[in-house]
């Protein structure tokens, strides 16, 4: 509340002189029951994608799915965002080999599962990381941070 996505007025589009064309409008507000009383939320529309693409670390055939580390953040909220929702697996489980506690995303999200083969699976190029050599023109205090 009471921020500029809020009140609207954010420009989204500007002219070639910079001046801008289209600006945001203010969104809708409604006021829900808290434990502190009540309080004034911004409603936002939910995101719809027709194709969700998501990895996980383990599943099962039913979509019952376990992500690892910094994919647990944000891959449960795309699965659930997708009209159809198609998962590639690291490690296909049976069925019940998942302990119920541990499922991040229940299987009713889920519309195809992809199993990957150890190859597939070990390739992650997303997560590499690289190193570039200190360039020759670098002064030794710029090398040595």
């Amino acid at each position: 509340m009471g921020t500029q996505v809020a009140d609207g007025g954010l420009p989204w589009r500007y002219d070639a002189d910079g001046n801008v064309v289209t600006a945001s409008p203010a969104k809708q507000t409604q006021v829900f029951e808290t434990a502190e009383g009540p309080k004034e939320f911004v409603l936002e529309e939910a995101i719809v994608a027709d194709f969700a693409l998501v990895r996980a670390h383990r599943g099962d055939r039913h979509g019952n799915l376990v992500f690892r580390r910094a994919a647990r953040n944000f891959n449960p909220l795309a699965a659930m965002c997708g009209r159809t929702t198609i998962v590639e697996v690291e490690e296909l489980v049976e069925p019940g080999e998942i302990d119920p506690d541990h499922v991040h995303l229940p299987g009713v999200f889920v519309h195809r599962v992809v199993p990957l083969t150890p190859e597939q699976a070990a390739d992650k190029r997303i997560e590499k990381r690289t190193v570039r050599p200190a360039s020759p023109t670098a002064t030794s205090t710029e090398q040595e941070a």
